[in-house]
């Protein structure tokens, strides 16, 4: 007897592979949180935190480019506006590192509803062409303003203390209030993925007719979810001005929008941890290619190169058809 004559068989297929999926996503958890717990002892916890920021703007990017199929060219303007806004804050008025925080995500949060309110009203290549187009307008801004420091940047950012107790100048401290802000923002983005409106997301990816034929709001989707990631890119932004102590014109370039694209089809664009590997990748690079300069980018390319080519669903992607699972 084949499959196609066992209905109960052709029922367990799906339900198997859901469960597959279960598995291999609370082992990708297992290892992620046990490399957070660890690195710092094995790592420069710096480097270690630049990697978490990042790979935090990379998922922020991937909730609206990989589950949403949003391609933004200006996601750095969150990432920057929000770092800017919470080192001024720190530095000139001595504000807790929370409030800072919270201050700049608030910022990037507005900053992207306007920005997605003018950009949805197009598709494709323009939409991503008016995604860039904002954001050089807010590096034009940070340019000029006197109080972003303009070439020179925001300098010596205070870390303070968290809740006025805990000491944000220890290292240990300082990375361990990072790893639980990464973990924090990349459940809340794991959560919006499995939820109904993640699913709506991912319908409007595959068939944006069909998806307004069903009755969605589609326009009013895809601006919350501009917004939501937004808001998580601003969340990575402040993170990295206070891990650093300084935020720059480099916060907000349009290169910095490319980089962390860069990172996302690395690791495996609409994966859920796809952006977490390749933003390890690239920053690991980095770091240990800084000695041959501009080379690097060389190196990453090439590298980028070889992904397309290869791996063209990403390193995850690519394990995610190996492992037969739908969802990783």
């Amino acid at each position: 007897m084949s499959i196609s004559d066992n209905p109960d068989a052709i029922d367990a297929q799906p339900l198997a592979a859901r469960a597959r999926s279960r598995n291999v996503q609370a082992l990708f958890w297992g290892l992620l949180i046990a490399f957070v717990a660890v690195a710092p002892f094995m790592l420069y916890p710096i480097f270690v935190m630049q990697m978490l920021c990042f790979a935090l703007f990379a998922c922020a990017l991937n909730l609206l480019t990989g589950f949403t199929g949003l391609l933004s060219f200006g996601h750095a303007a969150f990432f920057g506006v929000s770092a800017y806004i919470t080192g001024y804050l720190l530095t000139s008025f001595g504000m807790p590192p929370l409030l800072g925080i919270l201050a700049g995500v608030l910022c990037s949060t507005l900053l992207g509803a306007v920005v997605g309110a003018l950009a949805i009203r197009r598709q494709g290549i323009y939409f991503a062409m008016i995604t860039l187009a904002l954001a050089q307008i807010v590096y034009f801004f940070a340019v000029q303003l006197p109080f972003t420091g303009g070439e020179n940047g925001l300098q010596g950012i205070p870390r303070g203390h968290l809740l006025g107790v805990i000491d944000l100048n220890h290292s240990l401290s300082m990375y361990y209030f990072v790893a639980v802000v990464f973990l924090a923002g990349f459940w809340a983005i794991f959560r919006i993925i499995h939820s109904p409106f993640g699913q709506v997301l991912q319908a409007i990816r595959e068939n944006e007719p069909r998806a307004l034929s069903l009755g969605y709001n589609v326009d009013r989707f895809k601006l919350l979810a501009f917004i939501l990631s937004a808001g998580i890119a601003g969340l990575a932004g402040s993170m990295k001005s206070i891990v650093f102590q300084f935020a720059s014109l480099t916060d907000v370039q349009w290169m910095m929008s490319g980089e962390v694209i860069l990172m996302t089809l690395i690791g495996g664009l609409g994966t859920i941890f796809g952006p977490v590997v390749g933003a390890f990748i690239v920053v690991a690079l980095q770091q240990e290619l800084a000695g041959i300069g501009s080379w690097v980018q060389v190196v990453i390319g090439a590298i980028f190169i070889v992904c397309v080519l290869l791996f063209r669903r990403g390193i995850v992607g690519e394990l995610a058809r190996l492992l037969k699972v739908t969802s990783v």
